[in-house]
Parts: structure tokens; C-alpha cells; sequence
């Protein structure tokens, strides 16, 4: 008797155990030497779980070699790991304005900058977010962005992304990390100022008709919004 084959297929996104995830990291990532060092040594931070997935970079590196990108922007630098990726992604003209506030873990992300060769790319602005994006736009610097990234204090999240909405093209994308946050959106039992935050632009860019709008499950997070022509 010719034996049965069950096949699965799901109608939502699957949750991903440890095993599942460690097949993900290993048939799929593919993490240059300079960032698996950088990885670990902000591992061993006590705010190590700030840094983005291996596999959220790839995607972002992805998304940014997709999209022909040459100008990017980013707004919360931490110890570098998402402006390096990105930075190897774009091209040898490519550009990158980082926008943090910390010294310390910056001088992290520099030093890995210069032994990756990309420090050129790279221009960062230490100041606050929505003073260095406000700065941006009296520079006449509107609607010159490929691509921006923001990953920065979750209570101004929202004035990051209207300031990044504006400075992208018409056609670019503006990445926002930990929109899912730990789940915590979801429980309405808790309700801190970074939860609520999240929670309000989430809703909000449900509702906005300027982007094309995708909430990808990776990481923590990560919603697209692509500025519509």
C-alpha cells in the first residue's frame, strides 16, 4: 500500500521554539565575522537585549539592497550592529545619518565601524532624535531618504516617524523595530508609558493612508512603511 503523506500548512504565522529557531539562524543567516564579534560583545552588556536579531539585520540588509538604496537613516544607534549591517549593504557611495544620544555605547559602534571599513559611510549626529531629524529638514534634506530605521526611546516614537516620513521619498521605507514588545502590546493589563506609546502608533499606522503598511513577526518586532507615491 502506497503510504499517505500528511502535509501541514498554516494559516498563520507559526511560533518558533528553540530548535526551530536555531534551524532558522543555521540555514539562513549568513553573519559576517565583524558582526557575530559585535553580537557578542553587546551580549555580554547588561542592555544587551537592545541589539536586533541576526536574522532581523540580514532582512534589513535585504530590504536595503532590494530597494537600490544609497541614502539611510537611523535613529538609535546603540553599539552599531544595525547601521554596520546596513552600511555593508549599500553601496560604496552610500550614506547612512545615525542619530543616538550615548557616547558609550556609540564609541562601541565606531570602533566596529572602522575595522569593518565603513566609518566613511557612516555620520553620526549626537544629539537628541527629534532634534537632529528637525535639523534635517531646515537642511532642506526632505524626501532625500532611501530607507530609515528607527530604534530609539519608544515615548517619541511617533514624532520620529512623522519626522522620517518626511524626510524619505516618495517609494522609501522607513523600518520601526520592537512594535510587538515582548507581547506586552497585546495584555491590556499593562499599561506603562513605552507599552501605551507603542500601542497608539501601532493603531495609528493601521489607520494612515500615506504608507503601505506590513507588521513582520521577526524579532520583536518590526513594522514596514513604505511612503506611498
Amino acid at each position: 500500500m502506497t503510504p499517505i503523506l500528511a502535509f501541514t500548512m498554516s494559516t498563520r504565522t507559526i511560533n518558533l521554539d528553540q530548535q526551530l529557531y536555531n534551524y532558522l539562524l543555521s540555514t539562513s543567516v549568513r553573519e559576517p565575522e565583524i558582526l557575530s564579534r559585535l553580537r557578542q560583545e553587546t551580549a555580554n552588556l547588561p542592555q544587551g537585549g537592545m541589539q536586533i536579531s541576526p536574522e532581523q539585520g540580514q532582512f534589513m540588509a535585504l530590504l536595503v539592497q532590494l530597494m537600490a538604496a544609497k541614502k539611510t537613516l537611523e535613529v538609535g544607534v546603540f553599539t552599531g550592529y544595525s547601521s554596520l549591517v546596513v552600511a555593508l549593504a549599500l553601496p560604496a557611495d552610500g550614506k547612512i545619518i545615525a542619530a543616538d544620544v550615548s557616547e558609550e555605547f556609540t564609541a562601541i559602534a565606531r570602533r566596529y565601524w572602522q575595522q569593518a571599513g565603513v566609518a566613511d559611510k557612516i555620520d553620526l549626529r549626537l544629539a537628541p532624535g527629534i532634534k537632529t531629524l528637525d535639523q534635517l529638514l531646515a537642511d532642506g534634506q526632505a524626501e532625500t531618504f532611501d530607507f530609515a530605521f528607527i530604534d530609539a526611546d519608544k515615548g517619541n516614537y511617533d514624532g520620529y516617524y512623522e519626522r522620517a516620513l518626511q524626510l524619505v521619498r516618495p517609494g522609501g521605507l522607513i523600518a520601526i523595530d520592537n512594535v510587538l514588545w515582548s507581547g506586552q502590546v497585546a495584555d491590556p493589563q499593562i499599561q506603562d508609558a513605552s507599552t501605551q506609546a507603542i500601542r497608539t502608533l501601532n493603531a495609528k499606522l493601521h489607520q494612515d493612508e500615506r504608507i503601505t503598511l506590513s507588521l513582520v513577526p521577526i524579532g520583536d518586532g518590526l513594522t514596514l512603511a513604505l511612503k506611498r507615491r
